[in-house]
């Protein structure tokens, strides 16, 4: 998995700090360190976004992939169940 140099909080303190900064955004991008595209990329998935709402985003997120987890185990058991029922005896 690739690393990641900020954390979702860290995104969203950065935003806001170029969104106040009353400076261009290529400039206030250089001087927090990240590209423009990278800036933009983060407004479109961010934007308006408080810090408890990204944690509560987070968390959605990793049940959704325990959950998608357990829904393709119980499929792999379904299908083995029905080839060992359907089996020729």
């Amino acid at each position: 998995m690739k690393r990641r140099r900020f954390s979702e909080e860290q995104i969203v303190g950065i935003l806001r700090a170029v969104a106040q900064s009353g400076k261009g955004v290529p400039e206030a991008c250089r001087e927090q360190g990240i590209a423009e595209n990278t800036y933009y990329r983060w407004r479109r998935k961010y934007g308006g976004v408080s810090v408890p709402e990204v944690r509560r985003l987070r968390e959605l997120e990793k049940e959704n992939a325990r959950l998608k987890r357990l829904v393709a185990e119980r499929d792999l058991e379904i299908d083995a169940m029905k080839e060992l029922l359907s089996g020729n005896w």
